[in-house]
This record gives structure tokens, C-alpha cells and sequence, in this order.
């Protein structure tokens, strides 16, 4: 067995770069073929992760969170396209976030998660693919695709420097409540049906979770052949605060301006630019004019290192 390990630095605060040693230190320990590589740039993992499916690695491993992990994804996907589909996605969960590694069993903790890794127990997962913007071609992810309110959460969490994880998100929610509440008019489509609609928030899921903790789509699987939708529609900042908690314990569900359904296929247009990002990952931002976009499931797309 041969592991490539794609380190992000900054992930986590600086945490990626601090558990270099300690990751190292495991796989000397377990006697196994490894080697360390540490991004310098946005892209970087894509990159290194495609060249080292080419190069016949058994594992990628993404040490990381969900931004990073992202690229990984889209590296080895671009890798299976061009029929090296050998390797498997390991994650080592060491990020802000965590979500698609809590959706695939793998513990929010180091050890655990790198005992997870060593044990190499496989299974394929349903990938996402979204095309729109400045991916002509598509863009894989994993856990899920927020446009509207949760993408511009995200934005204002990359500019909270001390908070990590669950607290930063939640942060981010009241900020993005309290100064951004303008819902789009969208139009979307899918394999079973269509509706026009005021929308603050649409989050395409192939996971329950994002932002830590928050349950957008509890029945969501990333094993069933479809993906999930959640939507919010035009309603009041008290509403949403009062949905907060909901989306936490995965029970907004019951709220009449919230809609949630599944589909294969899913097209949208808007009245206004898109703010979206992809697995955390920041995917287009304030300035954008994005306005249409198409999604697809792509069934037992990826072989990963499950817990």
C-alpha cells in the first residue's frame, strides 16, 4: 500500500501544518509507504492529487478540511476520467468543518481518524458535479453546494481568524441574517419537477451536514443514487433565527418556507448573480454575475477510506 498525503498548512487555523509531525509519526509507526506533500497555492491539491492517482498511489489522503478536501475530489476525478480510477480517498479530519468526513463515518478527531485510514475499509460514494460559470467542464463535490444565504456564511466565516469550527459558522449565520437578506428568484427544474420561487437559501446535498454541525438535509446519503435539495424561501430575519436551531437538530422540515426534496438532475436560473460555494470552497463571491447552473449525481462515482 502506497499513501500520498496532500497537507494543507493553513486548514484548521494553522492546524495542518502543526499536524505534519504528528501524521508522519503514525504512518512510520504502522510500516507504511508514504509520502507528505504540502500545498502552496489554491489548486495545489487538485493538482498534486491527479498526478499521484497517475503515479499509481493506493490512497490520496486529504489532511484537511472540507475547502481542501474539494480539490482532492476534483483531482482524482479528473484522474478517473482519464482511466486511472485505482486509487481511494482517505481523509485525515483535521479542518474547521469536517462535514463530508463526518458523513463518510470518519471521527472529528486525529487519532481515530488515522486509525480509520490505516484499516482501509472501502466503499464507493455518490459524487455531485455542477456546472456553471467559471467551470465550463463542471466542478466535483462531495458533501454539498450552498447558494444564497449559506455561500455568503461561508464568505463572512474565512473572515473570522480566531473562531474554528461550529461556533465560527454559527457566527457567520447571525452576521449574514443580520446584513444580508435578499432572496433571488429562482427557477429550477429537476428529473421530477419544476417551480419558480423567492429564495434566500438553496443547498444542494450529498451529505446531512455542512458548517460543522448543521443538519440540511438529515435524510441526505451519499450512497442512495440521488442528491438532496433544501430550500428556504422568502420570509423574515426572525424567521430565520428561529430556524437556526432547527437546521441544527434537523427539523426544519416542518417550517412552511422551507422545501426539501431529491432529484438525479437539477437546472436553475436567477434573476440575480449567484453566490455559491462547493464543499466549503469558495466558489464564486461578491462581484460575480453567475445567474444559471446545472447539477447531476453521479452514483458510486469514488472509492473511499470509510470509517
Amino acid at each position: 500500500m502506497k499513501y500520498f498525503v496532500i497537507v494543507n498548512p493553513i486548514s484548521g487555523r494553522g492546524l495542518g501544518e502543526k499536524s505534519v509531525p504528528a501524521i508522519e509519526a503514525y504512518l512510520r509507526k504502522a510500516g507504511v509507504e508514504y509520502k507528505l506533500v504540502r500545498t502552496e497555492r489554491p489548486w495545489h491539491a487538485a493538482e498534486l492529487a491527479e498526478q499521484a492517482a497517475r503515479e499509481r498511489y493506493d490512497v490520496i489522503v486529504s489532511a484537511s478540511g472540507d475547502g481542501t478536501f474539494n480539490e482532492v475530489l476534483n483531482g482524482l476525478m479528473r484522474a478517473r476520467k482519464a482511466g486511472f480510477n485505482h486509487a481511494a480517498l482517505g481523509v485525515i479530519a483535521i479542518g474547521t468543518g469536517n462535514d463530508f468526513a463526518g458523513g463518510v463515518g470518519i471521527p472529528d478527531d486525529f487519532e481515530k481518524s488515522m486509525e480509520v485510514l490505516m484499516a482501509d475499509k472501502r466503499k464507493k460514494i455518490d459524487i455531485g458535479l455542477v456546472s456553471g460559470g467559471d467551470y465550463p467542464e463542471g466542478r466535483y463535490f462531495g458533501n454539498g453546494i450552498g447558494i444564497g444565504f449559506d455561500a455568503v456564511v461561508t464568505i463572512r466565516s474565512h473572515k473570522l481568524p480566531i473562531l474554528r469550527g461550529f461556533l465560527m459558522y454559527l457566527t457567520a449565520v447571525i452576521q449574514t441574517i443580520i446584513l444580508n437578506h435578499a432572496p433571488a428568484l429562482l427557477k429550477i427544474e429537476t428529473d421530477t419537477e419544476s417551480w419558480q420561487q423567492d429564495t434566500i437559501m438553496l443547498t444542494v446535498c450529498n451529505g446531512p451536514r455542512e458548517g460543522g454541525g448543521f443538519l440540511v438535509a438529515p435524510e441526505a446519503k451519499n450512497t442512495d443514487g440521488v442528491l438532496n435539495y433544501a430550500t428556504v424561501t422568502q420570509c423574515s430575519r426572525l424567521t430565520m433565527f428561529r430556524l437556526v436551531p432547527e437546521v441544527m437538530k434537523g427539523t426544519h422540515g416542518r417550517f412552511k418556507q422551507v422545501r426539501l426534496g431529491t432529484f438525479k438532475k437539477l437546472s436553475l436560473t436567477s434573476d440575480r448573480p449567484l453566490y455559491m460555494h462547493a464543499d466549503g470552497e469558495i466558489y464564486t463571491s461578491f462581484g460575480s454575475n453567475l445567474r444559471s447552473l446545472t447539477f447531476e449525481n453521479l452514483p458510486g462515482a469514488l472509492q473511499v477510506v470509510k470509517g
